[in-house]
């Protein structure tokens, strides 16, 4: 799989999400933001994410999946948002 891939099948399951995915082959870092995660624990964000690419884990398509989620004003001040 490619990132694209990777965020074509996360877009087209999780609306209102903006997607960054680093990676190749079957490893792939996943940065996702949203208003979606708000008021949603740490668990139930990454639930979220896992979920939506679960038939790509289990088929082995998707082998490690690193996931940070964030809401958009968390976003704001995030590490991975510096010089963006």
């Amino acid at each position: 799989m490619h990132p694209s891939d990777v965020k074509a099948l996360l877009e087209a399951r999780i609306d209102d999400c903006e997607f960054h995915i680093q990676g190749e082959g079957c490893n792939f870092q996943v940065v996702a933001v949203g208003d979606v995660f708000t008021g949603l624990s740490p668990v139930k964000r990454q639930q979220l994410i896992y979920g939506a690419l679960a038939e790509e884990i289990a088929s082995g398509a998707l082998h490690a999946v690193s996931i940070k989620t964030y809401t958009p004003a968390q976003w704001s001040s995030a590490p991975e948002n510096a010089g963006a």
